[in-house]
């Protein structure tokens, strides 16, 4: 994640067609929240073609079942930098296999905070991504009891939510919100 303290704004791309604006962005990191069996490989490609960090967020990908084989076959056969995933299994098999693993995490309510809380305390993955990504009290309480990088992602729309959640503790802001790549930190 030292490419977060360069540039904290990572590309989320869920629609391929967006890709190669991402790739001529100022972002060092490409989420990839898309995709297939098919087209992972070249996407893979041409993400790290122009020197970008690529992350792949697993539990989106078509044409590969959401279990340990489906893990095992990307983290063998597509170059990666990381995976993300909102599976509490695949977060430990990942790392048992190795690789950079980011526990993605939807926080709705108290409940979904105290149990992602203990989800992370079992896991421990590499880094947080918490969305919706404007809730500076709750990046800050998440931040403060694990101890773990965290980027902040969903509805983050303009520079004010990318300075309240960085201030909050965020290491980083993912974001499809093209105007959101080019902004000046």
């Amino acid at each position: 994640m030292e490419k977060a303290s360069e540039n904290p704004i990572v590309a989320s791309i869920n629609d391929l067609d967006e890709l190669d604006v991402a790739l001529n962005s100022p972002c060092e990191i490409v989420s990839l929240l898309t995709g297939n069996i098919f087209n992972l490989r070249e996407i893979s490609n041409k993400v790290h073609k122009s020197n970008k960090i690529l992350l792949i967020y697993v539990d989106e990908i078509d044409g590969f079942s959401k279990d340990t084989w489906g893990l095992e076959y990307i983290v063998k056969n597509i170059p990666l930098d990381g995976i993300i995933t909102s599976k509490e299994n695949l977060v430990k098999l990942s790392k048992d296999m190795g690789v950079f693993t980011i526990r993605r995490m939807f926080i709705p309510d108290t409940k979904a905070l105290d149990d992602a809380l203990n989800s992370i305390k079992k896991n421990r993955p590499h880094a947080l991504e918490v969305l919706p990504g404007i809730m500076p009290k709750v990046i800050k309480k998440i931040v403060e009891h694990t101890k773990i990088p965290l980027i902040a992602g969903g509805l983050i729309s303009d520079f004010e939510d990318v300075k309240s959640s960085l201030s909050s503790g965020a290491i980083g802001i993912s974001t499809s919100n093209k105007d959101i790549w080019y902004t000046k930190y």
